[in-house]
């Protein structure tokens, strides 16, 4: 049996027990860009303090920004513009796959499945830029908050930050909080920030 009816029949449940919908306004005005890796999944949030409807979350393959005006810029020019976000954070990871990857074995796979050669060639930018793979999550997570900064899109009076975070242990650390002279209020200390107790 597929995962498919699982999902189908617990929501069902679910949708009959359910309380009132929430505002589809973040309620703590913040949007966060981050990585898909599951170990991330509701434990990134309880790490930050936030809880369901406090904030955008947009995430991708190894929260990397490939297209200065693609999908993830896309989602935050709605989010800023439209929904009333006012300021953005980068989080990386520790023991982040795309720093591992093989861009020569994921073409080989992609091969095997049926993708042909022309549709790989035919991505731009290239199969190794599209991916967007890395060597440092870190280095990864400041490449894009620069990026995002200096975006025509994006506003100046709109902070973005960087964080890396440890999915082992839930220390999240601030790796380049914007210092720009209009938020000269916000320190880069670079400080550990513990999360609370989980239950």
């Amino acid at each position: 049996m597929s995962f498919l009816n699982d999902v189908l029949e617990h929501n069902q449940r679910w949708v009959e027990a359910r309380n009132r919908p929430l505002s589809k306004v973040p309620q703590k005005k913040i949007a966060i860009f981050t990585c898909m890796d599951t170990r991330l999944v509701e434990f990134l949030e309880q790490a930050m303090g936030l809880g369901r409807g406090d904030a955008q979350v947009i995430k991708n393959a190894g929260n990397t920004l490939v297209d200065p005006g693609g999908g993830v810029v896309r989602s935050l020019v709605v989010a800023i513009y439209a929904i009333g976000v006012g300021e953005v954070f980068v989080i990386g990871h520790t023991d982040c796959g795309m720093a591992q990857i093989d861009e020569a074995k994921l073409e080989e796979a992609m091969l095997s499945r049926g993708v042909t050669k022309e549709a790989i060639e035919g991505l731009h930018p290239g199969l190794k830029e599209w991916v967007g793979g890395f060597k440092d999550p870190r280095r990864n997570v400041e490449r894009v908050v620069r990026l995002l900064r200096d975006n025509a899109l994006i506003p100046k009076d709109v902070p973005v930050h960087g964080l890396m975070f440890n999915p082992g242990t839930g220390l999240l650390k601030a790796v380049s909080a914007d210092e720009r002279p209009q938020f000269a209020a916000v320190q880069s200390s670079g400080a550990a920030v513990k999360p609370p107790p989980q239950a």
